[in-house]
C-alpha cells in the first residue's frame, strides 16, 4: 500500500471497528438485562421471523448501495434515484410481509407471529429513508459519524426494551427495541448528514448501476437465505426454546467474530475499489488485511470457545447453559469468517459481481446440502455441518484471489500460520487456568481472560509478529487521545 492508502484504510478500519464494537457492546449489555428478564422461547419467536425480515431488507437495498460505492463518478441524480427507489421498495416489501403474516404464523403453528410480523415490517419503511446516507458515508470512509449514530440509537432503543420487559410486555419488548433502534438511527442519519435528495429521478441511472447492483442483490439474497435458514429449520423442527438457545449462542459468537468480518468488508471494499487496477498494491493490501484480521480473530475465537461455560453462566445466568456447546462449535466456524470476507471483497472491488454471485451460489448449495443431511439428527450435528461447509467455502473464496492477484490459499495459510500457532499456545494456557478450582464463575472467567491476554501479548512481542505491531500503531494513539495524552513527549 502507498502511505496515503494505508493511512486511509487504517483510519477507516479503526473507526469502523470502534463503531461496530461500540454498537454491539451496547447491544450486548442490553441483551444481558433482557436475557435475564425474558425466557429463551421469547427470543426464539423473534428468530423465527429472521429469514423473512432479512430477505425483505435485502430487496430494500437492491444492491444499489454497493453499486453506488463502486461507482467513482456517481452524480446527485444517481443518488436521488436510488433514494426514491428504496422508499418505494420499502413500502411494497412491508405490505407484502403484512399480507404474508398469517401464512408465516401457520407455517410455525404460532398465532402470535401474525401481529409480530406486521409490526416488525414497519422497519422496512423506516430503513428505506436512511440507506443512501449510509452508503455515502461508507464511500467517504466516514465511520466516525456512523459510530455516534448507531451507538446512540442502540442505547436509547435498548433502554426502551428493558423498561417494557421489566413491566411484563414479554416478546413485545424485543419488537419495541428493534423499531426504536431503526427509528433513532434513521432520524440521526438525517441530522448528521447534509445530503438531501434533488427533485430528479432517472431510470437511466438505475439501469446503469443495475448490472453490478443486481448481481450484488442476488448474492446478498443468497447470503441472507443461508444465514437465516438455520432459524427457519430449527424453528420448524425444534421448539422456540431450542431456537432461543441457538440464537443466544450465535449472538455471543457474532460479537467479536462478525464485528471483524463486517469491519473488513465495509472498509476494504471502497478502499480496494479505489486501487482496483493496481494489482500489486491490491495484493499487498489484501495480505496486510488478512494477517491483521487473523491476529485479532484467532485468539478471540479460541478464547471464547474455552471460556464459554463460565461466560454464559456469569453473564446470562444458568438458565442459558444449554447454549454453551452450540457457542463452542460456532467459534470454529467464526475463525474463518474474516478471512472469507477479505477474499470476497477482492471480487467486489474488481467489479466482478458475476463471479461474486456464482461463487456464492456454489457455497450456498454446499451449505444447504449439509443442512439437509444433518438437521434430522439435532442442532449439534447441524453445527458440525456448518464447520465442514465453511472450510470448503474458504477454499472457494480464495480461488479468485489467487487468479486475479496471484495470492493463493497456500500463501494465505503460510502467512497466518504463525499467528494460529501463538493463538493455540494461548488456548492451552487459558484451558489450564480454567482447571484451577474456584467457586465463582466470575473469578474463573476473569482469570482466564487476564491469563489469555497476557500470554498472547507476550508471545506476539517475543516472536515479533508484524501485524501485532500494526494493530498497536492503529489503536494505541487513539487510546492515548481518549485518556487525554497526545502521544508526544515534551521537554
Amino acid at each position: 500500500m502507498t502511505r496515503h492508502l494505508k493511512a486511509k484504510t487504517l483510519h477507516g478500519m479503526s473507526w469502523s471497528f470502534a463503531e461496530r464494537i461500540g454498537t454491539l457492546g451496547v447491544q450486548f449489555l442490553i441483551s444481558i438485562v433482557l436475557a435475564r428478564l425474558l425466557m429463551p422461547a421469547q427470543f426464539g419467536l423473534i428468530a423465527m421471523l429472521a429469514l423473512f425480515m432479512a430477505v425483505a431488507q435485502s430487496f430494500l437495498d437492491s444492491g444499489f448501495g454497493s453499486a453506488l460505492i463502486q461507482k467513482q463518478d456517481a452524480t446527485r441524480v444517481d443518488e436521488s434515484s436510488i433514494f426514491y427507489f428504496n422508499i418505494v421498495v420499502g413500502v411494497i416489501a412491508a405490505g407484502l410481509l403484512c399480507l404474508a403474516a398469517p401464512a408465516i404464523a401457520a407455517f410455525y403453528k404460532r398465532p402470535i407471529l401474525t401481529p409480530l410480523t406486521r409490526v416488525l415490517s414497519l422497519n422496512l419503511v423506516i430503513n428505506s429513508f436512511g440507506l443512501i446516507q449510509t452508503s455515502l458515508m461508507t464511500k467517504r470512509v466516514d465511520f466516525k459519524t456512523q459510530m455516534k449514530i448507531t451507538m446512540l440509537s442502540a442505547f436509547l432503543a435498548g433502554l426502551a426494551g428493558i423498561v417494557m420487559a421489566y413491566r411484563g410486555f414479554g416478546v413485545w419488548s424485543l419488537v419495541a427495541q428493534s423499531l426504536g433502534a431503526n427509528i433513532g438511527r434513521t432520524a440521526l442519519l438525517w441530522v448528521y448528514n447534509s445530503w438531501r435528495p434533488v427533485r430528479a429521478f432517472s431510470f437511466k441511472s438505475l439501469r446503469a448501476m443495475f448490472g453490478f447492483g443486481s448481481k450484488m442483490l442476488a448474492a446478498g439474497l443468497l447470503d441472507t437465505v443461508y444465514n437465516n435458514a438455520y432459524y427457519l429449520v430449527i424453528g420448524k423442527v425444534f421448539s422456540p426454546t431450542d431456537l432461543g438457545y441457538f440464537l443466544r449462542a450465535r449472538t455471543v459468537q457474532q460479537l467479536p467474530g462478525d464485528t471483524l468480518s463486517f469491519t473488513v468488508g465495509r472498509v476494504t471494499f471502497p478502499v480496494y475499489a479505489a486501487v482496483q487496477d493496481d494489482k500489486v498494491r491490491l495484493k499487498r493490501g489484501v495480505k496486510q488485511t488478512l494477517t491483521t484480521l487473523t491476529m485479532l480473530n484467532f485468539p478471540l475465537m479460541i478464547g471464547l470457545a474455552l471460556t464459554a461455560r463460565a461466560l454464559v453462566s456469569f453473564v446470562y445466568s444458568d438458565k442459558w447453559l444449554p447454549c454453551v456447546p452450540y457457542l463452542q462449535l460456532m467459534c470454529f466456524t467464526g475463525i474463518l469468517n474474516p478471512m472469507q470476507s477479505a477474499n470476497l471483497n477482492v471480487l467486489r472491488a474488481q467489479g466482478r459481481s458475476d463471479l461474486y454471485f456464482w461463487t456464492g451460489v456454489l457455497k450456498k448449495v454446499l451449505s444447504f446440502v449439509a443442512l439437509g443431511i444433518t438437521f434430522r439428527w439435532g442442532i449439534i450435528q447441524i453445527l458440525y455441518g456448518q464447520i465442514v461447509s465453511a472450510s470448503i467455502s474458504y477454499y472457494i473464496n480464495s480461488y479468485y484471489t489467487a487468479k486475479f492477484l496471484k495470492y493463493t490459499i497456500w500463501e494465505q495459510v503460510r502467512d497466518v500460520l504463525p499467528v494460529l500457532g501463538i493463538a493455540l499456545a494461548m488456548g492451552v494456557g487459558v484451558y489450564a487456568v480454567g482447571l484451577i478450582p474456584v467457586h465463582s464463575q466470575a473469578l474463573r472467567l476473569a482469570m482466564q481472560i487476564v491469563a489469555g491476554a497476557a500470554l498472547y501479548t507476550a508471545l506476539c512481542l517475543a516472536f515479533k509478529v508484524p501485524s501485532f505491531r500494526l494493530v498497536l500503531d492503529m489503536v494505541g494513539p487513539r487510546l492515548m487521545r481518549m485518556v487525554g495524552v497526545n502521544g508526544r513527549t515534551h521537554p
